[in-house]
């Protein structure tokens, strides 16, 4: 904390405890108020704008300094003043000491508390940001609470201090009238209890509870807007319809299905999207055929006599694809006919909240639904890049078509997608090259896991080209593809046979009419904590909602937003994003949940860090794997774990445990005290475990151990 500060908080409390030491809140009781009416009274007739001027000054301080006494000022307000003077006085000196208070917690501890409890704050942040003046305007209305305590913690929070000002001078008003009509007739006031009665305080707290209602009417209110316009039909022919069939698609229409919902599923392309026959599943294979390259090169250093002739690409991709056939009945039409989902093949239009046009190889229908999700997705971003429109370049869409492998690929990005796939073509035969404008690859993750896959994909043959900024393509006169780039303030020319653009992927957002009906949109569909878009009965899953573009999350907020969509407003959800996994499946595997070190201290959140090399474990030196390892973030001085970064083989299924551990709340400790299979790679989590307990060990007591053992000895 600077000296400035420190300075500020020694004088406030010297100022506080001098008030207590010479018993100055004896001048601030209703007793010697009652006594001294008539001379102050005189004195305000006499000298008005002194008297005024002083008594406002004096209000402020008291509730500035959160001194005891401001109901006895407020009495006298108007009982020197009368009702109307006395009201505004007390009024405006009431909030603006109140704004004080909040101001110096603000500057004093705001930032430090953001900075050290800011992810257990951040939902309450959320909160306060949405609907800070309605929660602040209830607190106000009712006298119950204690505004010394509302002026300290509201500081604390992230509402603006304008907000907190013209809400506390509204919501303070009614209870200060009360004291001040009380102050005029301060003869019959015997106790400050007598002021307020139960009846009055019961009508106040009933009125703490106006804000609330008031929300709900404006929230009503903003629903009738976003439906004007459009009629709302008196029957449905669904429950919900869902357009999109990939995974977040597929959950919602299972779920709805499962609760004996009438729910239509539309898809315009193949089912299973794009985690079935473009992502997640054709990549695997691919990278477990590259992977099986990979062991069988090194089953040569251990004694096997095993070499790779050649490789037929054409048969690996044709391979590729029969493990997408094999796994396609899991998406099927068929399969999830047999659940009770009537699966529709088409392109649908969202023609208003409650219908949905589709065309279909037979015709045009419209659909009557009372809810709609939308999960259609995401595809390869592609940058307009001069020349690129002369380029025959690929995609992680239409890469699976390949059935000659590339001589030279050059891969635009060094993203997941982009290091997987480089990785498996260079296994493959390719000759890779990487090109990324930053300085590293996987930026997201902390830069020792990305050097550690830096390493390997060089160790492998990848051409790494770091801090190149892609300009533009060029064709020359003998038909060679080149891509212009810039490092280092010069031009470089990378020559290539195909490109693989893997600059990340955007959300489905048009072509079905949303931007007609008036969705919101920014890069993806705005959705609330519930996945409703502006019209509460249309929501949204998936990629087309972000934020997280993984098949698990898509899953997980398919969920949310099947259930809101079936059974609000009876019973709602708020999608949890509070424990979320993701791996990259390049060799070493990196495997994440919650905090890396790097969004660690980018958020400012205190941290302890511990890790463990694999290269000691038993398991992983007989697969002749001895190589990554696991970092922990805990919580300074506990065992509550924050976030995990694992680097290695099998990173991923190392990884559940502590996507277990946390969305429970299990520390390290409990990890250290559970037995794991000898040799099993899974012992690394314990290993972790007992380093972090070797670093917090109890020194002192083990020294009186000792001690204890040593007088055992005699």
């Amino acid at each position: 904390m600077s000296v400035k500060k420190l300075l500020f908080i020694g004088i406030i409390a010297a100022f506080i405890a001098s008030v207590f030491i010479f018993d100055l809140t004896q001048y601030l009781n209703l007793e010697l108020l009652k006594q001294q009416r008539e001379q102050l009274t005189q004195l305000f007739t006499e000298r008005p704008l002194l008297m005024f001027g002083g008594y406002f000054a004096l209000y402020v301080l008291c509730t500035a300094l959160s001194i005891p006494g401001a109901t006895v000022l407020t009495l006298g307000a108007g009982a020197i003043f009368g009702l109307g003077w006395g009201l505004l006085l007390a009024s405006f000196a009431s909030s603006l000491g109140a704004l004080l208070a909040f101001l110096s917690a603000r500057w004093l501890l705001h930032d430090w508390v953001q900075e050290r409890f800011g992810q257990r704050l951040k939902t309450i942040n959320e909160g306060v940001q949405r609907d800070g003046a309605f929660y602040l305007l209830s607190l106000r209305l009712v006298p119950l609470f204690p505004f010394f305590v509302i002026n300290l913690v509201m500081g604390l929070t992230k509402i603006k201090a304008w907000t907190y000002y013209w809400v506390s001078q509204l919501g303070m008003f009614l209870a200060t009238a009360v004291y001040v009509n009380a102050g005029t007739q301060l003869a019959q006031v015997e106790r400050l209890g007598d002021v307020v009665s139960a009846d009055l305080l019961g009508a106040l707290v009933l009125l703490g509870i106006v804000p609330i209602v008031a929300k709900l009417i404006l929230g009503f209110l903003k629903k009738r807007r976003a439906y004007r316009g459009h009629a709302k039909p008196s029957s449905f022919d669904n429950n919900l319809i869902v357009i999109g069939a990939g995974s977040a698609g597929l959950v919602s229409a299972y779920i709805a299905a499962a609760v004996k919902a009438k729910v239509t599923l539309i898809e315009k392309n193949e089912m299973g999207g794009d985690c079935l026959n473009t992502g997640c599943v054709p990549s695997k294979a691919l990278l477990h055929v590259a992977k099986s390259i990979r062991q069988t090169r090194a089953a040569q250093q251990l004694g096997v006599d095993a070499k790779i002739e050649s490789i037929d690409f054409a048969r690996v991709m044709d391979s590729v694809q029969q493990v997408i056939e094999r796994i396609a009945p899991h998406d099927s039409v068929e399969r999830y006919t047999e659940l009770g989902v009537d699966v529709v093949k088409g392109e649908a239009t969202i023609t208003s909240p409650w219908h949905v046009k589709v065309r279909t190889a037979e015709g045009e229908q419209t659909l009557s639904t009372r809810s709609i999700i939308i999960a259609t997705g995401a595809r390869p971003l592609v940058p307009l890049f001069t020349g690129l429109e002369q380029i025959d370049y690929l995609t992680s869409d239409n890469l699976w078509r390949l059935r000659t492998l590339p001589k030279n690929l050059l891969v635009l990005g060094g993203g997941p997608i982009g290091c997987e796939l480089a990785q498996a073509f260079q296994l493959l035969g390719s000759q890779v090259t990487i090109v990324e404008m930053g300085p590293r690859v996987l930026s997201n993750e902390d830069t020792d896991a990305s050097a550690l896959l830096q390493h390997q994909l060089r160790e492998d043959g990848v051409d790494l080209r770091l801090n190149h900024k892609a300009e533009r393509f060029e064709v020359d006169a003998e038909g060679q593809t080149k891509l212009i780039a810039e490092h280092e303030n010069e031009t470089v020319e990378l020559t290539f046979d195909r490109v693989l653009i893997a600059l990340g992927r955007q959300a489905n957002i048009s072509g079905f009419g949303l931007e007609e009906l008036g969705v919101e949109t920014d890069r993806t569909l705005q959705v609330n904590g519930l996945m409703q878009t502006n019209f509460p009965n249309i929501y949204a899953c998936g990629d087309v909602a972000g934020p997280y573009q993984f098949t698990h999350v898509a899953s997980h907020q398919a969920w949310y937003a099947a259930v809101n969509a079936l059974f609000d407003p009876f019973k709602t959800f708020r999608a949890d994003y509070s424990v979320i996994p993701w791996v990259t499946y390049t060799t070493p595997e990196i495997a994440n949940v919650g905090l890396t070190e790097q969004a660690a201290e980018q958020q400012s959140i205190a941290f302890e860090a511990v890790e463990y090399d694999i290269s000691d474990m038993d398991r992983a030196i007989a697969d002749q794997q001895a190589y990554g390892r696991i970092k922990v973030l805990t919580e300074p001085g506990k065992d509550k774990i924050l976030g995990v970064n694992i680097v290695g083989a099998q990173a991923g299924e190392l990884l559940a445990e502590y996507v277990l551990a946390m969305k429970h709340g299990i520390g390290l400790n409990k990890i250290l005290g559970t037995i794991h299979s000898y040799p099993t790679m899974s012992e690394a989590n314990k290993y972790v475990a007992g380093q972090w307990k070797q670093a917090h060990k109890p020194d002192k007591l083990l020294t009186w151990v000792a001690k204890f053992h040593r007088w055992r000895r005699g």
